[in-house]
């Protein structure tokens, strides 16, 4: 009998009709806090990892306390038009004399919201598609997969730039657009995962014993998927961040007053900018490159530690 239809001949109720049929295994492997201290083991022998980590734990800081580090107001004119760096500026002021510093500061926080939250949005849609596609097969597979295909048919950015031009520009629409087309990698990762999974002795005796599908898929199957998900998840914040800098720069992203490493950059495209004011620019380039690096430090030393603990 297959998966399929053993779990059509079972009522679909939350508690097992015998508790007996249901084996402890992977699930009760992953609980365990012995295997994710083993993961902690590896990952921490990684040090381009490690320090990934706490570069971006220490951007999270900044980001988090903007307004107790960042010494002026960010949208406020404080100084001269375009003032090098000084005592009072340290690193100088942009056109409108606004403080580069607090802006810099404060884009750090709008940079990693982006990253972090359009990251949590495709997850949470790519899991929940993932499971049901590859559990339950047949229609709902097929169907599935077919729309995730016709997504993935169409340029990435191209998309998103031209939705977020409709809707129009801000922080949360990029953060939603980018989270709402970013899935489907992560949707064919979790069905691969769960097609294995689902032929386990533990997943047929649990939908022999008559658990219900969520059940089966949050409860037993999800667990098992953490890890892959986790890793996905770190590229993923890495690729939301610089998508997010491009469609500032491009001027459809995060639109001032509001800072964002990417529309600093945009403020300081001239040639006379370029060529003698650094401070205008270098500060948030070296931004963007010290988080997508950490960030893929991270990812990596994950996926490294993952691989060892199979």
């Amino acid at each position: 009998m297959t998966t399929l239809n053993a779990f059509q001949a079972v009522h679909t109720q939350d508690r097992p009709l015998n508790e007996d049929l249901y084996q402890v295994s992977d699930v009760d492997r992953v609980k365990n806090s012995g295997y994710w201290q083993s993961l902690f083991k590896r990952f921490s022998k990684n040090k381009l990892a490690v320090l990934g980590l706490i570069l971006f734990i220490a951007l999270l800081i900044i980001g988090l306390f903007a307004e107790y580090l960042a010494p002026y107001d960010p949208d406020l004119t404080v100084g001269s038009f375009q003032a090098p760096p000084s005592a009072a500026h340290l690193l100088g002021t942009d056109e409108i004399g606004r403080d580069v510093l607090s802006r810099l500061l404060f884009g750090t926080r709008v940079s990693l919201f982006v990253g972090l939250m359009s990251v949590l949005i495709y997850t949470v849609i790519g899991t929940t598609l993932g499971l049901i596609s590859g559990f339950l097969g047949g229609f709902w597979d097929t169907a599935i997969m077919r729309f995730t295909e016709v997504i993935m048919s169409f340029p990435y950015f191209m998309v998103i730039l031209v939705v977020v031009a409709i809707i129009g520009p801000s922080v949360w629409t990029v953060t939603l657009v980018i989270g709402l087309f970013g899935w489907p990698s992560l949707s064919r990762l979790v069905r691969a995962e769960v097609l294995k999974l689902r032929k386990a002795d533990y997943v047929q005796a649990a939908v022999a014993s008559g658990y219900s599908t969520s059940s089966i898929l949050f409860k037993h199957i999800f667990p098992n998927v953490t890890s892959p998900i986790l890793v996905n998840m770190t590229f993923g914040i890495s690729t939301s961040i610089i998508t997010e800098a491009s469609l500032s720069f491009l001027g459809v992203g995060v639109i001032p007053p509001t800072a964002s490493w990417g529309n600093i950059l945009a403020n300081a495209q001239s040639l006379t900018v370029l060529s003698s004011q650094p401070w205008r620019w270098v500060p948030a380039g070296m931004l963007i490159f010290i988080a997508v690096l950490a960030v893929n430090f991270v990812g990596e030393g994950l996926r490294s530690a993952i691989e060892g603990e199979i």
